[in-house]
């Protein structure tokens, strides 16, 4: 399957409130697509609960359930352990956003993971709590302005690096991890398609840029999720029952700068900042590339790989 070959049948429908140019919505619109109506959605608290509708108004066509903020983990496994006792075999996933992950979700997410569930856990990540007014989470970049990590004369932005969440739900074993990306719509698909045709715990990671926590125009959302992709802030890969492939790599990294100029939430970072999160970003995709093991070869295409601004990967 891909993008011209996946089903045209929406499963959330037209009329819910999520904003104008809302990388979320183009995300939860297509996993629905690919998953189709034999799905059970479960949303916690978070801007897909409130733009999608409250009880008893849903732009979902399929069942959809809601509690919570962090329960997640634990609604998506009990809603699967009662289909599975009546004998039915539906497709369970919980999507909830970077806050309802990250941070309050993380202890029922890493229970599920670890027991290994049979069901799809989303996050919809767009690096911040945007539905209760834009508050800093473990998704938050090095930085970021948000109201909980204002702009000072000495302090400027959230002073942590975003929580490389995908080691922490990697480690447990489970049978397939991904991060996925709105601009790159047939890596897209396939990772969804494979996460709805493999069995055990699935996890997908989704940038969705959002247009008022990040201060962006909403007529720009492909090109901050492609620049994302093209700078190293997001990198596409996927493990698959203990194995690590890079879906992606850009060709040369564009320079960081050009993905933060375009966002209010980074307009007041200078140069030392920008710098100090160039080196992290070239940080970690050496970490990626380099193998743990010495003794471990790299192939010749990641051997060959070089960024512009991560010299010596």
């Amino acid at each position: 399957m891909n993008i011209r070959t996946m089903p045209q049948v929406d499963h959330l429908l037209s009329g819910h409130g999520a904003c104008a140019g809302c990388g979320m919505a183009v995300a939860v619109k297509n996993i629905m697509r690919i998953l189709g109506e034999n799905t059970t959605v479960y949303v916690p608290a978070s801007c897909l609960l409130v733009c999608s509708g409250m009880y008893p108004h849903s732009a979902f066509d399929v069942p959809f359930f809601y509690s919570a903020f962090e329960n997640t983990g634990a609604v998506i496994s009990g809603i699967k352990a009662g289909y599975r006792r009546q004998g039915k075999d539906v497709t369970v996933i919980g999507i909830a956003g970077d806050g309802g992950t990250f941070d309050i979700g993380l202890q029922a997410l890493a229970g599920a993971a670890e027991r290994n569930e049979d069901v799809i856990y989303v996050c919809v990540d767009n690096e911040a709590y945007m539905n209760t007014g834009t508050q800093r989470s473990g998704s938050t970049p090095f930085g970021a302005w948000t109201t909980t990590t204002p702009v000072g004369k000495k302090i400027k932005g959230k002073r942590q690096f975003k929580k490389d969440l995908m080691a922490v739900i990697t480690s447990q074993d489970v049978p397939y991890a991904a991060t996925l990306s709105i601009a790159h719509m047939n890596d897209f698909v396939m990772k969804v398609e494979k996460a709805k045709n493999k069995k055990g715990f699935r996890f997908l990671h989704i940038m969705t840029p959002c247009t008022s926590g990040w201060k962006t125009d909403p007529s720009i959302t492909y090109d901050l999720a492609n620049l994302a992709v093209e700078t190293g802030m997001w990198s596409l890969y996927e493990i698959e029952d203990g194995e690590t492939r890079i879906t992606y790599r850009p060709k040369e990294m564009t320079p960081v700068s050009e993905y933060l100029k375009l966002q209010g939430r980074f307009r007041h970072m200078g140069k030392e900042d920008i710098e100090t999160l160039q080196a992290w970003i070239c940080k970690k995709w050496k970490k990626r590339y380099c193998p743990t093991n010495p003794e471990t070869e790299r192939t010749e295409e990641e051997l060959a790989y070089n960024g512009d601004h991560c010299e010596g990967v």
